[in-house]
């Protein structure tokens, strides 16, 4: 296959994927010629379809457009999630053309830049967002490809020039061993995906293996305590790069940043939650060494409004707080726990959550329970199974046995709106990475007697 720059026309199985959709923008602003196919519409694939992307919903060989039948100097990019018996992949690899995985080509467009690669279980998203908006905003050429859509820029994609890549670098299928990193940090190594790994210790040897693709371990950011080589992160504790002088100002965060050969003062952050701050800290800690200016970080940081499904509020009143939030792993949902409970110390909470993989849910029952046992009332929906069949014993019903707390239920997703409503918690949270999302919008309507 020639080089990527040669190709002229880029077809993508699974387009309306938060990371497919990223890479289809760039290269459709590329002025190349780019299509796709998904299997339902969404506000992605609407969006791209108004930036000139054509897209079809039919899983049709007939409906490939002729442009890419007929000219083989075309790359087709698919994703994990497709199904094996997908017809159009099969007459795609049948007539060979190039075919790519979303990481292989990540690997690709970003080895010849500055590659700045953000991994770890949890907050990948939300630091690369805020590292790119970072850079973005102290004028560095740089194109971040994001895992969600920034408030900032209402866009999976921040494209601002290519010397500088902000990926990241995704653990599901041992894919972030196709980057080449410059700079790369590892904001955790919890056990998650263990369908693909089978163990925690092979979990960890793939992060460390990830780690070692960084030349200069100088260059390594990571939380502070984990089993790596490199610069240390911490929002709790003393490290390379720590948050100093912590306090709350008017609901939002003010710190000091201390790094290896300097102080910076009274830096602000929106985002609530000691995670949100530590990937914060790492984020400006990968800025500095790609050679951000200093003096631009601070009024870049305060600008920062988050990301969509990352403790989004909906509903923010004096007698009324919906938030939103993509937590699908025990660890995620405590943080949220401690994010809204510093706060809203005094006010009682709800948590709706579906949760996400029959897998996820089996092996990690006992630490959900747990976890969710310490909101004051308790909803979930059924397990939203994306890419599983289900498992024989696992259910929301199994996991709410398990919940140590006489305020739990299960719920349909047609009574949700008027359950969520009948609550009497003054913070309701809509948490989990299924189809939740999109549940949102209609509570967020009946709790405010929109509908």
């Amino acid at each position: 296959m020639s080089s990527i720059k040669n190709i002229e026309n880029f077809y993508f199985v699974g387009i309306g994927g938060i990371g497919m959709s990223a890479l289809a923008r760039y290269f459709n602003l590329q002025g190349k010629k780019v299509f796709g196919y998904d299997k339902t519409p969404s506000e992605i694939t609407n969006t791209l379809i108004h930036e000139g992307i054509t897209i079809q919903f039919k899983d049709e060989v007939s409906l490939i457009p002729e442009l890419i039948q007929k000219n083989k100097n075309t790359l087709i990019v698919c994703t994990p999630a497709i199904p094996k018996n997908n017809k159009i992949i099969s007459w795609l690899n049948a007539k060979e053309y190039s075919i790519m995985k979303r990481s292989e080509l990540l690997g690709e467009i970003s080895k010849n830049s500055i590659c700045l690669a953000v991994a770890g279980t949890h907050g990948k998203t939300t630091t690369s967002a805020i590292l790119g908006h970072l850079l973005a905003s102290c004028n560095m050429p740089v194109t971040a490809f994001l895992g969600g859509v920034t408030e900032n820029y209402n866009s999976n994609l921040i494209y601002k020039g290519s010397e500088i890549m902000v990926v990241e670098a995704d653990e599901f299928d041992r894919s972030f061993l196709h980057l080449k990193p410059t700079i790369a940090c590892i904001t955790s190594m919890d056990a998650d995906h263990l369908d693909i790994y089978g163990t925690t210790s092979a979990l960890e040897k793939t992060f460390i293996e990830f780690s070692k693709l960084v030349p200069d371990s100088n260059n390594l950011l990571f939380k502070k305590g984990l089993p790596l080589e490199g610069k240390t992160v911490s929002a709790t504790e003393n490290a390379d790069f720590e948050a100093r002088n912590v306090r709350i100002e008017e609901g939002s965060y003010v710190f000091d940043l201390k790094t290896p050969s300097e102080e910076i003062k009274d830096l602000q952050f929106h985002l609530p939650g000691r995670h949100n701050m530590f990937n914060a800290l790492t984020a400006l800690g990968m800025a500095i060494l790609a050679g951000s200016p200093i003096d631009c970080l601070s009024k870049a940081l305060k600008d920062f409004k988050g990301v969509k499904r990352r403790f989004s509020y909906k509903i923010r009143t004096k007698n009324l707080v919906l938030i939103d939030d993509y937590a699908h792993h025990p660890t995620e949902i405590n943080a949220l726990h401690q994010a809204v409970t510093e706060m809203y110390p005094q006010n009682k909470k709800l948590i709706v959550f579906q949760p996400h993989l029959f897998s996820r849910t089996k092996d990690f029952g006992n630490e959900f329970a747990k976890s969710l046992s310490r909101f004051d009332e308790v909803i979930l929906l059924e397990i939203y199974p994306a890419r599983e069949k289900p498992i024989e014993g696992v259910s929301s019903q199994w996991l709410l046995d398990k919940i140590e707390n006489s305020n739990k239920k299960i719920v349909t997703k047609e009574d949700l709106s008027i359950e969520v409503k009948k609550s009497n918690c003054k913070v309701k949270l809509m948490v989990g990475a299924g189809d939740i999302g999109v549940e949102v919008e209609s509570v967020t309507k009946h709790l405010k007697d929109e509908d």
